[in-house]
């Protein structure tokens, strides 16, 4: 596996912006080479600035945004309109401003029940690599991008400390090697639906947006050498033969000392 890579930024802003440049770089490369881009978005602040500048020239006008497919990697049990569903968020910075078929926004249905929305999308996702790489040859595609968030307690997508799907990912039994599944947080009393790590770590890149002091210790935990033992849902991300970043504001990477290497 390439060597994991973190770039620190001044600022949020610096991220989003950075992660913006990446992705009008990872869609060209993609469409290029397959015909078509598939990325999976995050919810949270940064992303949203991130979305926000990919709907502005001249980032909008250097993407072929008729060949790119959107994923979301986790969505919360609500409707799509909810001031608090990923979807929407994206939807009002990013899908309102540009000309993406409808057909191509491949959004996880929070408005029905957990176990079904889930089912229904893994199905949506899984019929979409199905697809195969450009040529045919029955091959399973991956996603070409994937962005992810860290949250202060180390969770990513909905995989979060203590559940029964990190549970289960950490003893190996993730159940028929599932990738999408239902997981109810019981500090937010909500339901959610989540990517398993499976898609993740299938994907040609993971991209980590983490910005704020509040992540800082997370950070530095998850980024420390290998050989700790895993507490973090973050730290089960290790794509199997794609590239996994991290873009940091100076507030998230300021306990990381400057001479540690990111583990391979």
């Amino acid at each position: 596996m390439p060597t994991d890579a973190l770039e620190v930024k001044n600022s949020a802003e610096d991220v989003a912006t950075e992660a913006a440049d990446r992705f009008v770089a990872a869609a060209a490369a993609a469409i290029e080479a397959r015909g078509r881009f598939g990325v999976a978005l995050a919810g949270g602040s940064t992303p949203v600035v991130c979305y926000s500048l990919l709907a502005r020239a001249p980032r909008r006008d250097a993407v072929d945004w008729g060949r790119v497919h959107l994923f979301w990697g986790d969505e919360r049990c609500v409707p799509p309109d909810d001031p608090e569903s990923n979807y929407g968020s994206a939807a009002r910075a990013l899908l309102d401003h540009l000309p993406v078929p409808p057909a191509a926004i491949h959004r996880i249905r929070g408005e029905i029940a957990p176990d079904r929305a889930a089912a229904e999308y893994e199905a949506t996702l899984l019929s979409w690599l199905d697809e195969g790489e450009a040529g045919g040859g029955g091959s399973r595609g991956a996603l070409d991008m994937v962005l992810l968030g860290l949250g202060a307690d180390g969770h990513t997508a909905s995989i979060f400390p203590g559940s029964d799907i990190f549970r289960r990912e950490l003893d190996g039994v993730n159940p028929r090697r599932r990738w999408v599944v239902p997981v109810f947080t019981p500090s937010q009393n909500r339901w959610r639906v989540t990517f398993t790590t499976v898609p993740i770590n299938q994907a040609r890149e993971v991209l980590f947006l983490v910005t704020g002091p509040a992540k800082a210790a997370t950070l530095r935990e998850v980024l420390a050498p290998p050989g700790n033992t895993i507490r973090f849902p973050a730290q089960l991300i290790r794509p199997v033969q794609g590239r996994l970043r991290w873009l940091a504001d100076e507030a998230a990477a300021a306990e990381i000392p400057r001479n540690q290497g990111i583990p391979a």
